[in-house]
């Protein structure tokens, strides 16, 4: 393990953020992120200001699975649902240019958000659904109890995308989403990581990797490949 890889997880298990560059074969893009369960109003607004891109709540498969939470793709190409919204039969996902199937599941506003979209309400949102996932975790809760415990906090839609850990982790798919949980498990956290990509000023591009690693330096934060994270894992 590499003095980055291993200043990258302690630094998580901390509660301080990691960067994250996927590949040059996937996305191309560098993503901030921190453990769910620290969310601030403060971090939420570092990830709106210092990146550009969609703030999401990446998700272990088995957190997913717990809670039911379906992949919007696998719902919108529902045969029954495709029948009463003929729209989604023309809005069809079959043509990624990264990947066959998006990570995204449903969003969700914790039940005590106003509009939900403010700094101090997508924090609540993120803090405690990484809380609560350690709670249910912890309590060995069935499926049935971890559903209620949800509803009772969580509405959907909402302002906090969550996008869910393809079946199989890294070894089926090497996006952001397996690559944040992946760094939340190495570690020692519930694989719930808050995170957004980081865009170039204008927003016209990802922020190239020089760039990100200026930044990283810049503010004393590890920065990760995919490669790195494979590598540790024993995956390449």
């Amino acid at each position: 393990m590499t003095s980055q890889v291993e200043a990258a997880i302690e630094a998580f298990s901390n509660g301080d953020p990691v960067m994250i560059f996927d590949s040059s074969f996937r996305e191309q893009e560098t993503d901030l992120l921190w453990p769910a369960s620290v969310a601030t109003p403060s971090i939420m607004r570092r990830l709106r200001k210092d990146c550009g891109g969609l703030l999401f709540l990446a998700i272990g498969n088995e957190v997913g699975e717990l809670f039911g939470l379906p992949w919007l793709q696998d719902l919108h190409s529902h045969p029954n649902l495709v029948e009463e919204n003929p729209i989604l039969s023309e809005l069809i996902t079959d043509d990624l240019k990264y990947d066959s199937k998006s990570a995204f599941t449903l969003s969700l506003n914790h039940r005590k958000t106003f509009t939900g979209i403010t700094d101090k309400d997508r924090a609540l949102t993120t803090r405690r659904f990484g809380e609560l996932t350690n709670e249910i975790f912890s309590n060995g809760s069935n499926h049935l109890e971890a559903h209620k415990a949800l509803g009772k906090e969580f509405r959907t839609p909402g302002h906090i995308p969550l996008c869910r850990e393809s079946p199989g982790g890294l070894k089926s798919r090497q996006g952001h989403t397996e690559l944040a949980v992946a760094m939340a498990r190495l570690a020692g956290l519930p694989p719930c990581t808050i995170g957004a990509e980081m865009l170039q000023p204008e927003g016209d591009g990802a922020l190239s990797v020089e760039d990100a690693k200026k930044y990283a330096i810049k503010n004393g934060i590890p920065m990760l490949t995919g490669e790195d994270i494979l590598g540790v894992l024993g995956i390449i």
